[in-house]
């Protein structure tokens, strides 16, 4: 079996008005998102899909193309020999966290555009190596931080830069969705008629994981970089969130949207000091990442100079909660996922002539003492339109996500983990990308790889 696909030269992109040809890698919850995305694009064609879990290709290959009267896409298990059809352009990485960036480096070896989900990077090693890869291929690398192609998070940077909230001095993120226990089980297969424990607020259906569903499943190619270990229900879809080994909890995985926004709106891109406090509550189950966390990270002054510092603050909250001051305190039947009965989800940022409020699809600033509503925006935008552009103008920043920024943003979801992990004050040196005489928190910025799926040192 091959280690890696073979490397391709970056050929110039056909022309502006050629069709796109895309990949979907992982379809279980999001890759089918991104399947639809495509498929609403001009010129654009969804030509081949991968899985691990080949039991999801009949129902995907129905809903997606024959029942729309679309031509039958290609079928791999396997995704290194997806990358060595040369008739794909350009690859969606919709896999579990811990392949994000091995996936993607590989595709981005063998020639293909890539788009890859949030988080980018399972730990700050595999992010440095996929923006190495980004800029020496120079393909176009789109990170999922989808927010970035929304006027609404756009026009939102801009007022907060402006000037407009004055000195902007602290973010809040925060990511507060109604989660169940995800139950303990044993190792290997379900018996038929045994249920299965799942996250309250998941759309995701789960699957009875009995013998005969597992014959076409590859676990092993699931596990790809990680330890070798036998199937558990709770390492395998959608709950391998809340284990280390693959996922980075909820910070890592719906609150890297509102870290990034964080990010951006302060202005800032690696902290010096890091914190974090949290735990596991109320669940005696198989979850190992904590279900409340709050991170604070402190960043230089930057253009402002002198002693002045930026603060930024990000809490995970899995249970009964507050609207903590967002600006939309009712139900948003458009975005449930974020402002619900059950979820609250966006941000806060102070400045010096009052607060602004953040949610997905619009911002509000209150201004003085009294907290007169102010200043307003909004707007979706199209993040797989902005992916498409890019690749026809062969220009990254149409892409509107840069891979490089993405990191950042990435990283500091990792660095929170690993100062939560340690139970200590961490100090970071952005230039080096290390703690400050802490080998003990260095050797959390990468994992132990298993062959043949590590992360290559020269890409």
């Amino acid at each position: 079996m091959a280690t890696a696909p073979t490397i391709l030269a970056n050929s110039n992109w056909k022309g502006a008005n050629d069709r796109v040809n895309v990949a979907v890698i992982g379809i279980r919850g999001m890759g089918q998102n991104h399947i639809m995305g495509y498929q609403q694009q001009k010129n654009v064609e969804v030509i081949a899909l991968c899985d691990i879990d080949k039991n999801l290709f009949p129902s995907r290959v129905k809903k997606h193309f024959t029942d729309k009267g679309l031509r039958e896409p290609e079928l791999y298990q396997d995704l290194r020999k997806l990358f060595e059809n040369k008739d794909i352009d350009a690859v969606s990485v919709v896999t579990p966290n811990h392949w994000h960036a091995l996936a993607s480096i590989w595709a981005i070896q063998a020639g293909k555009h890539v788009s890859v989900e949030k988080p980018c990077c399972h730990n700050i090693y595999e992010g440095q190596k996929l923006v190495e890869a980004a800029k020496k291929y120079k393909v176009i690398v789109q990170d999922g931080a989808e927010q970035r192609s929304n006027p609404c998070a756009i026009s939102m940077a801009e007022y907060l830069h402006s000037g407009k909230l004055g000195e902007v001095y602290m973010a809040k993120g925060m990511c507060y969705k109604w989660r169940d226990s995800i139950g303990k089980y044993p190792d290997g297969p379900m018996e038929p008629g045994e249920k299965f424990a799942t996250t309250v607020g998941s759309t995701d259906y789960v699957e009875p994981y009995t013998r005969e569903y597992l014959k076409y499943v590859d676990y092993d190619l699931w596990l790809g970089p990680a330890h070798k270990q036998p199937f558990n229900r709770n390492r395998f879809h959608y709950n391998w969130h809340w284990n280390w080994e693959y996922g980075n909890g909820d910070m890592g995985n719906q609150g890297v949207h509102e870290m990034d926004i964080a990010r951006w709106g302060l202005g800032v891109k690696l902290p010096l000091k890091i914190s974090a406090t949290g735990g596991h509550f109320m669940f005696d189950d198989a979850q190992n990442t904590p279900n409340q966390l709050l991170s604070i990270f402190e960043f230089p002054a930057g253009k402002a100079g002198g002693e002045k510092k930026k603060i930024l603050q990000f809490e995970v909250r899995f249970w009964i909660t507050n609207q903590e001051g967002l600006s939309n305190p009712v139900e948003d039947k458009n975005n449930k996922y974020m402002t619900s009965s059950s979820n609250n989800i966006g941000n806060l940022f102070y400045g010096s002539e009052g607060y602004m409020s953040k949610n997905l699809n619009d911002w509000q600033v209150y201004k003085g003492r009294d907290r007169k509503p102010a200043e307003t925006g909004g707007g979706l935008g199209d993040h797989y339109g902005n992916f498409i552009r890019a690749i026809r103008a062969n220009d990254q920043s149409l892409a509107m996500a840069n891979i490089e920024e993405g990191f950042y943003s990435c990283a500091l979801i990792h660095l929170g983990n690993i100062a939560y992990r340690l139970g200590r004050t961490l100090e970071f040196d952005p230039q080096t990308m290390k703690f400050k005489n802490d080998t003990e928190a260095d050797s959390l910025l990468t994992r132990e790889y298993r062959d043949p799926f590590r992360v290559p040192e020269k890409v």
